[in-house]
C-alpha cells in the first residue's frame, strides 16, 4: 500500500472490521480496513460492502501530478480520468489504470502480449528500467494478480474488484513510465542539443559526427 498523503510504501496491517446488524445480509456486508501511515501519520480507511472491491473513502484524493506536457495527450488524458474517478469507484479507476498502463506498454514498448502480467513481464526483461521503477512494475503485476484475472487485459472497460492499495500503486508507477519514457528522453535530446551548439562555436564536431583524424 502507498500512503495517499505522503507517497510512502509500506505493508499494510490485517486489521478489518466487519459491520454487521440484523438487517444486512450477506451480500451487504460492510467490511472496513484501517491503516495508519508510518512515515507522516495519516489515517487511511478503505470500505468493501458485499462482494464489491475496496473503496478509498479516506483520506479524500486530490490532484495527483502536474504531468510534463512532453507525456503525448493520449497517455495523460487517460491517466487523468484514472485519477478523476478514484473518488467515485477505485474500480473503475483502476481499470482506466491498467488500460493506460497497457496502452503504454503496448504502443511505446512495441510489446503486446494475451494479458497484461505477460506484458509487463516483457518490459521487465528488457532489463531498461531503473531497479526501483521495474521493482515497482513487478510489484503492481503482483498485487493486481492478473494471472488469476485474465480478463483484466482487454480493452472492454470491464470493471474488476481491486485489492486495496493497489490503484495508487498502479498510478505511481504510470507517472515513473511517464519519466522514464517521455520526460528524461526529452531532457536529456535538450543536453545533447545544447552540448552540440557548445561544439559547433567551439569548430568542433557535433556528437555523433565522424572525427577527423
Amino acid at each position: 500500500m502507498k500512503c495517499p498523503k505522503c507517497r510512502t510504501a509500506f505493508h499494510e496491517t490485517d486489521e478489518n472490521v466487519q459491520v454487521l446488524n440484523d438487517y444486512v445480509t450477506s451480500e451487504e456486508l460492510a467490511e472496513v480496513h484501517y491503516d495508519r501511515c508510518p512515515e507522516c501519520g495519516q489515517v487511511i480507511v478503505n470500505l468493501a460492502i458485499g462482494r464489491g472491491g475496496w473503496e478509498l473513502v479516506y483520506p479524500p484524493v486530490h490532484q495527483r501530478l502536474d504531468l510534463s506536457e512532453s507525456v503525448p495527450a493520449p497517455y495523460w488524458q487517460d491517466y487523468l480520468e484514472a485519477v478523476n474517478v478514484l473518488p467515485a469507484s477505485s474500480k473503475a479507476s483502476a481499470a482506466l489504470s491498467r488500460r493506460c498502463l497497457q496502452r503504454l506498454i503496448r504502443e511505446h514498448f512495441g510489446l503486446g502480449k494475451k494479458t497484461l502480467e505477460q506484458e509487463i513481464a516483457a518490459v521487465l526483461a528488457l532489463q531498461s528500467l531503473p531497479s526501483q521503477l521495474a521493482a515497482d512494475l513487478d510489484a503492481v503485476r503482483v498485487v493486481g494478480n492478473f494471472a488469476a484475472h485474465p480478463m483484466k487485459n482487454l480493452e472492454t472497460g470491464e470493471v474488476i474488484d481491486v485489492e486495496p492499495g493497489e490503484v495508487e500503486w498502479v498510478l505511481d508507477v504510470l507517472e515513473g513510465l511517464f519519466d522514464f519514457c517521455f520526460v528524461q528522453s526529452v531532457q536529456a535530446q535538450r543536453r545533447r542539443e545544447d552540448l552540440n551548439r557548445k561544439l559547433e562555436a567551439a569548430g568542433k564536431p557535433p556528437l555523433g559526427a565522424p572525427q577527423p583524424h
